[in-house]
């Protein structure tokens, strides 16, 4: 059973994601090639019980941009995508957790609140340019690591999931 901090932690979530502009209306349907499924509680399924974006619709998203350092690229590399909370609350989102899924199954767990306090993006373009599959794409999950010391350890490094395919939302 919920706390009734948790509770209403979701519900301020919800309810922040609400008045950021999140559409009052479902989804459309994906008119291109699913890139990123979301699955959970959503309040704006637009395949079946799920919330499928195409990369059209990642774009139409508001986009952000920052060139940050990683582990993987020798230099710093400029990341643009929408947020990932503009994603999550495109499809109505609710949870405690996103699990974030690559295309080789590999997985790992955000708490919702990273989306909320730090700029989390779903990069699209990596230094401007579409993200192949063989360079971590076509979408990857990236934290701003220079902007914020806090984030340069290995909990968020392994949060940064590269390959995204799918998103689960875990109450």
């Amino acid at each position: 059973m919920k706390s009734r901090a948790s509770r209403l932690a979701g519900c301020l979530l919800a309810a922040a994601f609400a008045f950021a502009g999140a559409p009052a209306l479902a989804l459309d349907p994906p008119a291109g090639s699913v890139v990123l499924t979301v699955s959970g509680k959503l309040a704006h399924p637009n395949q079946g019980g799920d919330a499928a974006f195409d990369m059209a619709m990642l774009e139409k998203l508001p986009q952000h941009s920052f060139r940050t350092r990683t582990p993987w690229y020798k230099q710093p590399r400029k990341f643009t995508g929408p947020l990932l909370r503009d994603v999550l609350a495109a499809a109505g989102a609710a949870g405690a957790t996103v699990r974030a899924i690559a295309l080789n199954d590999y997985a790992v767990d955000i708490p919702f609140d990273d989306t909320v306090h730090h700029e989390v993006i779903v990069a699209r373009l990596l230094d401007d340019k579409p993200v192949s599959v063989r360079d971590k794409g076509p979408l990857f999950i990236m934290y701003p690591f220079d902007d914020n010391p806090e984030l340069k350890n290995m909990v968020h490094f392994s949060r940064a999931a590269w390959q995204l395919k799918a998103i689960l939302l875990i109450p």
